[in-house]
């Protein structure tokens, strides 16, 4: 009988990728999720029956336990950026985190994946960081053994970061950016998958991976390259930290008082995240210890930012035209 992981979050940007590597691998596949109902897309990563989506919420030790009963290995990719409300950083990456890990190992099972962050530190200045060495920390009491991912920002066809200020420039000739200076290191989505199923099948031992995509690049590149990449001239305007900071704050405010409705465009807590580099530390463990060539922007970015594009699909048939007037 094939062996049997449970993902947590194996819906979710990351997960999904998880989940589909793993049935590929000849794995049955439980993706525990909130909603299962808004999941059952997984089910053709596999054949029949191979991968199924359960519910599970991982603030309940009962609701946990069961998903996990019966697996030979375990998958934690929930997180959120969320620092108020019931799922907030600390229900969600750390303790959270901890019950998935105490849980897991209580269950017999050995073999544990866990999902962390670069720039997670237990004296980090923004609460994110904090919330995500408090989760490695749970996993290295009760999973002493797992394989922790920590990946710079991650990019893909599902993405909330490309997407999302790809999406803001059909609305405003002007891109704002908070830490136009700060370095990032992307790392493409099915890159960490891949480190994540190493974990699970064994190939690779446990410890900290840092994983960052093949080239640093500042906010602000990232976000040149991303216009270039949809065909649109924007100004890139960069925010200074002390308006960044007080503008995070009234949209927290904003959020609270209208009870989630309303969704905060940038979080106070994020400002404070923004102030520090997101890369890979030199010494660190990467994608390279895991024998996975990294991927580059280039290779990936251009072909699911198209429909940003001025004509969207429309767009490369119009400079084709235009080349046949040309030579005409």
């Amino acid at each position: 009988m094939s062996r049997l992981v449970t993902i947590f979050g194996g819906s979710g940007f990351v997960g999904r990728y998880i989940a589909r590597r793993m049935a590929q691998e000849g794995w049955r596949v439980r993706v525990a999720v909130r909603r299962p109902n808004e999941a059952l897309f997984v089910r053709p990563f596999g054949v029949v029956g191979q991968v199924e989506p359960v519910f599970c919420n991982i603030r309940d030790d009962d609701s946990v336990r069961a998903v996990l009963r019966g697996a030979d290995a375990a998958v934690n990719c929930v997180g959120t950026f969320d620092a108020h409300g019931r799922n907030n950083f600390d229900a969600i990456q750390d303790k959270g985190a901890t019950r998935i890990a105490r849980l897991s190992a209580e269950e017999g099972i050995a073999t544990m994946v866990h999902l962390s962050a670069i720039g997670a530190d237990e004296n980090g200045a923004s609460l994110y960081a904090r919330s995500k060495a408090a989760g490695e920390k749970g996993m290295h009491e009760h999973q002493p053994n797992a394989l922790i991912l920590r990946p710079s920002v991650m990019f893909g066809p599902e993405d909330k970061f490309f997407n999302r200020f790809a999406a803001m420039t059909r609305l405003s000739p002007v891109l704002p950016v908070v830490g136009g200076n700060t370095r990032f290191q992307p790392v493409y989505v099915d890159d960490v998958a891949r480190a994540a199923v190493e974990g699970v099948t064994g190939r690779a031992p446990g410890g900290i991976y840092e994983l960052g995509g093949p080239e640093t690049r500042t906010f602000r590149e990232l976000m040149q390259y991303m216009l270039e990449a949809i065909r649109r001239r924007r100004m890139i305007v960069n925010i200074p930290f002390g308006i960044a900071g007080i503008m995070g704050s009234v949209s927290d405010g904003v959020n609270r008082v209208s009870g989630g409705l309303i969704p905060a465009q940038i979080t106070a807590d994020q400002v404070r995240s923004l102030r520090s580099d997101n890369v890979a530390a030199k010494d660190a463990k990467g994608l390279d210890a895991l024998g996975i060539p990294a991927t580059a922007i280039e290779a990936v970015v251009p072909y699911y930012l198209w429909p940003y594009r001025p004509s969207g699909q429309y767009d490369a048939i119009k400079e084709s035209a235009k080349n046949l007037r040309h030579r005409g």
